[in-house]
C-alpha cells in the first residue's frame, strides 16, 4: 500500500551559478523558488494500478523520485509497505564501465536486495532480459532498450510490495513491452500496488483501476482510467490553442525587445475563465523575461473596449512599484483589477517600458495582448461604461410646506 499526504516539494533557481554561492555568502535571496508538487495527497491499494497522467513538467518524475527516495519533500507524508521498486529514468543505478552481470549485483544491492536473493536470482534476471551473451559487455555498449531490458527485470526479481514504472517502459520493442505488460499484470494479480506513469493513454486504460491528473504540480482530477484520459486530452487540446494564440501574439509585438511578455493569461476570480460578471476581480499573470539587465521596469497595462476606447489604463511606475530584471531572468507579475464595467467584450493591452510611459524608451508593446468578456452584473446595476464610488445620503425628514404654498422647483440638494 501507497499512502501520500500533503505532499509538498520545491525547487531553488539560480540564473547563474555564482548566485548560488553569493546567496550563501551573502544571506541575501538570490534565486527564484519553482513549485513542482502542490498537496499531493492519494492512497494505492494493495492490487491496485494507480495511473498518473500530465504533460512535460507538470511534476511526476518528481513525484516518483520522492516515492524512493531520490528526493525527499518540503513536507507531507509518505507512507509505503514493505520493499519499493522501479524504472525513473533508463541507466538509474548503473555504472556503464560495469558488465551487465556486475550491474545485476550494484543495482540489486540499492533496490535492498542481499547478497543471497541476488545470487539466488541472478539466472532468472538474465532469462528474463533475454540478453545473452551481452550480459558479459560493459553497459556502455548497450542499447536503450538493451537497457531497459536489464533495469525492468531486475526490479520485477526484487519482489516489491511497490511498483513504480515510468515512461522508461516505452523504448523497448513491441514484443519485450507485452512481456513486461504480462509480468505487471501478474505482480498485481498477487496484490502488490502499482503507480504506472506514461503517455501511452491507451496503455493507462488497459492497466490502471483509476488514473490521477497531474497539472502545474497539483492533482486536478482523480477518478476513473478513461475519464482521466478525457481529463488530459483535454489540457493537452488547450496548451496547443494556447501555444498557436502565443506565437500570434508575439508576433505582433513590438519594442527593442530588452525585456518582452513571454506567457499571459487572464481570468475571473469566481468564474476562472475569460468570461466574468460586472464587480468581479479580473486576475491577470503575465511572465515576462529579461534579455539583458535592466533596471525600473514599468508594467502597463490598458483595457479597452469594442470599439477601441480606452477605458482604463494603468502602470507601475504609476503605483511606484517598477522592478530590475537580469538578462536572462523570468519573473511571474500578477495583477488584481476590480471589474466594475458594463457588460461587453474587452481587450488588453500589455506594454513593458522605462518610466511613466512608452515614449520613453518601450522594451515590449502589444495591443489586445489578451481577451475578456464581461457578462451581466453580479452586484449593483448602473448605467453607462463603469461603475464610479457613490455614497447616498438621506436627511432628516423636511417640514412640510403651508397648503396655500407653491412647490418650489430649485434644484438645490
Amino acid at each position: 500500500m501507497i499512502d501520500i499526504q500533503g505532499l509538498h516539494k520545491s525547487f531553488k533557481l539560480f540564473h547563474r551559478p555564482l548566485d548560488r554561492f553569493l546567496e550563501a555568502v551573502t544571506g541575501k535571496c538570490r534565486h527564484t523558488t519553482y513549485q513542482a508538487l502542490i498537496d499531493i495527497s492519494f492512497q494505492v491499494q494493495p492490487g491496485e494500478v494507480l495511473g498518473v497522467l500530465g504533460r512535460n513538467g507538470a511534476g511526476k518524475s518528481t513525484l516518483l523520485k520522492l516515492l524512493t527516495g531520490v528526493l525527499l519533500p518540503d513536507s507531507g507524508t509518505i507512507h509505503i509497505d514493505g520493499r519499493i521498486t522501479g524504472l525513473l529514468e533508463l541507466g538509474t543505478g548503473f555504472n556503464p564501465e560495469l558488465t551487465g552481470l556486475q550491474n545485476i549485483t550494484a543495482n540489486g544491492l540499492m533496490l535492498g536486495m542481499s547478497h543471497a536473493e541476488i545470487d539466488a536470482k541472478r539466472d532468472t534476471i538474465i532469462e528474463f532480459s533475454e540478453l545473452g551473451g551481452y550480459i558479459d559487455e560493459p553497459l556502455r555498449t548497450y542499447s536503450s532498450g538493451m537497457a531497459m531490458r536489464l533495469a525492468f527485470s531486475i526490479a520485477i526479481h526484487a519482489d516489491p510490495q511497490c511498483f513504480l514504472v515510468d515512461e522508461a517502459l516505452s523504448v523497448g520493442d513491441g514484443y519485450f513491452q507485452q512481456k513486461c505488460m504480462k509480468r505487471i499484470r501478474e505482480f498485481k494479480e498477487r496484490g502488490g500496488s502499482i503507480l504506472f506513469v506514461s503517455h501511452d493513454l491507451n496503455a493507462v486504460k488497459m492497466l490502471c483501476d483509476r488514473a490521477l491528473v497531474i497539472e502545474g504540480g497539483e492533482v486536478v482530477f482523480d477518478g476513473g482510467a478513461d475519464d482521466a484520459v478525457n481529463r488530459y486530452n483535454r489540457i493537452m487540446a488547450r496548451q496547443a490553442e494556447e501555444q498557436e494564440a502565443r506565437l500570434e501574439r508575439q508576433q505582433k509585438a513590438y519594442g527593442n525587445g530588452a525585456v518582452s511578455v513571454v506567457d499571459g493569461r487572464l481570468w475571473g476570480e469566481s468564474s476562472d475563465s475569460s468570461m466574468l460578471g460586472s464587480g468581479e476581480t479580473l486576475r491577470i499573470a503575465l511572465t515576462l523575461e529579461a534579455f539583458r539587465d535592466v533596471e525600473a521596469i514599468s508594467l502597463g497595462v490598458l483595457i479597452r473596449d469594442r470599439f477601441g476606447q480606452d477605458i482604463f489604463g494603468v502602470n507601475t511606475f504609476q503605483l511606484e512599484r517598477t522592478f530590475d530584471m537580469a538578462a536572462g531572468e523570468r519573473r511571474r507579475v500578477e495583477l488584481a483589477v476590480g471589474a466594475d464595467i458594463a457588460p461587453g467584450k474587452y481587450t488588453l493591452t500589455v506594454a513593458l517600458h522605462s518610466r511613466e510611459h512608452h515614449l520613453d524608451e518601450c522594451y515590449w508593446w502589444h495591443d489586445g495582448y489578451l481577451q475578456f468578456e464581461v457578462a451581466g452584473f453580479r452586484q449593483h446595476l448602473f448605467s453607462g461604461v463603469c461603475r464610479l464610488p457613490i455614497d447616498v445620503t438621506a436627511n432628516e425628514t423636511l417640514s412640510a410646506l403651508p397648503a396655500d404654498r407653491e412647490p418650489s422647483h430649485s434644484r438645490n440638494a
